[in-house]
């Protein structure tokens, strides 16, 4: 994320942190158990999106859907959505395994 927030030079992204003391308030259409089992995004127009289709936006946002359009591709798309559930199912312990520590619950993007 902060790799993908430091490539928008534009600021065509905004990045919303599901477990900020407001966060219900303003977006009372989110579901924050939901959205911290999978990603969620929320386009111009209001139209909710979800998993790798928020992260093939935000990284065409930012001029590097190039990067990202593969997982969207008709036969690809099946197995990338399976995977990345499988993923964000299990994020804590894959990065534990990883990196030897779990993720925290309220990270910023701002380091």
């Amino acid at each position: 994320m902060r790799h993908l927030k430091a490539k928008d030079k534009q600021k065509k992204l905004r990045f919303e942190n599901i477990w900020a003391s407001d966060f219900a308030e303003r977006y009372p259409q989110v579901d924050i158990a939901e959205a911290n089992r999978i990603l969620h995004g929320q386009k111009a127009n209001g139209e909710m999106i979800y998993g790798l289709d928020v992260t093939h936006a935000a990284w065409s946002a930012v001029g590097r859907g190039w990067m990202t359009a593969m997982l969207r591709w008709p036969l690809i798309r099946w197995f990338a959505d399976k995977g990345y559930l499988y993923f964000a199912r299990n994020r804590n312990g894959i990065s534990k395994l990883i990196t030897g520590k779990e993720r925290c619950m309220q990270c910023s993007l701002d380091e």
